[in-house]
C-alpha cells in the first residue's frame, strides 16, 4: 500500500508539471573547484528567476555555507532523525538561493530505518514541488551510497581540470555511474582552464574517451577560465559571481548557465522525460533493504 501511494503521488506531480529537475555536480578527485562551481552555478540559475536549492552532500567536508559566508545549525541528518523539520534544515543563501547541509548520516541504505526512508522521500518530494532545480554538491570520489543516489538523479555535471589525474578520475567517475545507468545524461565542464584551447582540448579528450571505451555520448557544457577573483571571493566568503560580476569567469559562467537552461528546456519539451528521480531512488532503496 505504501508503494502504491507513492506511485499515485508521483503521477499527480507529473500531471501538474510541478517536478523540479535533480542535478548532481561531481568530480573524480578533490581540488577541482566543485563546491565553488555549484554555488555560483546555482546563484546564476536564481538570477534567471529559477527556484534553486543546493544539497551539500560532501559528507564531513561540506563547505557551501563557508563559500557564502553563513553557518548551518542543522543538517539533513537532523531532519532524518526527527530532530528538526525540513524548514529548519534549509538555510537562506544569496540571490534567494536555499541550501541544506548533508550531515554525516548519509551512509548505507541498509542501515536506514523505515522512518528515515519515509522522511527522505517526503523531503525530496517537497523539494521537487517547491523548486525548479535541486542541485546535489557531491563529495569527490565514489561510494556505494553516492553511486546509488547518482543513479537516480536526472543529470550529472562532471567537473575536471586539465591535469591528467583529474581527467582520468573524471572518466572513472562517469564509468562507475554509466555501468549502473547507461541512459544517464552527462555534462562535461573543464574548470580553471588557462586558455580556451586548453579547456577545449581537455573536454575533447574526455568526450573521445567516453565514446571510444563506453560507446557513450556526452554533452559538453564548456570551460571556465583560471581567474584570480575566485580566491579573493573565497577569502571574502562571497561567491565570485556576486562579488565580481564583471570578471572573466563570472561572465563566462553566466553564458554557460543560460545555454544549460536553453538546452534543458529543449529536452523537456522534446523526448526527455523528467520526474523519474523519486521513483528510481525508491527502487534503489527497496533493493538495498532486501
Amino acid at each position: 500500500m505504501r508503494d502504491q501511494a507513492e506511485k499515485l503521488r508521483m503521477k499527480m506531480l507529473e500531471s501538474q508539471g510541478a517536478i523540479g529537475r535533480s542535478i548532481a555536480v561531481v568530480s573524480g578527485k578533490g581540488g577541482v573547484g566543485k563546491s565553488n562551481f555549484t554555488t555560483n552555478f546555482a546563484i546564476n540559475l536564481s538570477k534567471l528567476g529559477k527556484k534553486v536549492v543546493v544539497l551539500d552532500m560532501d559528507i564531513g567536508m561540506g563547505n557551501v555555507n563557508i563559500l557564502i559566508g553563513t553557518s548551518a545549525h542543522y543538517n539533513l541528518k537532523d531532519y532524518l532523525f526527527g530532530d528538526a523539520s525540513l524548514e529548519e534544515v534549509m538555510f537562506d543563501g544569496p540571490q534567494d538561493l536555499k541550501y541544506i547541509s548533508g550531515g554525516s548520516g548519509m551512509s548505507s541504505v541498509v542501515e536506514w530505518s523505515q522512518e528515515m526512508t519515509d522522511a527522505l522521500f517526503q523531503a525530496f518530494e517537497q523539494l521537487q514541488k517547491n523548486f525548479d532545480y535541486i542541485l546535489f554538491d557531491m563529495g569527490a570520489g565514489a561510494t556505494n551510497w553516492s553511486l546509488d543516489l547518482l543513479s537516480a538523479i536526472d543529470e550529472i555535471i562532471v567537473l575536471t581540470t586539465a591535469e591528467p589525474t583529474a581527467i582520468t578520475d573524471a572518466y572513472s567517475m562517469m564509468k562507475y555511474i554509466h555501468l549502473r545507468d547507461q541512459e544517464k545524461t552527462f555534462y562535461l565542464l573543464c574548470n580553471r582552464a588557462y586558455t580556451k584551447e586548453e579547456g577545449q582540448e581537455t573536454l575533447n579528450r574526455l568526450e573521445s574517451t567516453m565514446r571510444q571505451f563506453l560507446k557513450k555520448e556526452v554533452m559538453v557544457l564548456g570551460s571556465l577560465p583560471e581567474d584570480q577573483v575566485v580566491r579573493k571571493a573565497v577569502r571574502e566568503q562571497v561567491p565570485f559571481s556576486i562579488a565580481y560580476p564583471d570578471s572573466n569567469i563570472s561572465k563566462t559562467l553566466k553564458i554557460l548557465v543560460q545555454q544549460f537552461i536553453d538546452r534543458n528546456l529543449t529536452e523537456v519539451h522534446g523526448q526527455k522525460k523528467q520526474g523519474a528521480f523519486l521513483s528510481k531512488l525508491r527502487s534503489i532503496f527497496l533493493k538495498g533493504s532486501d
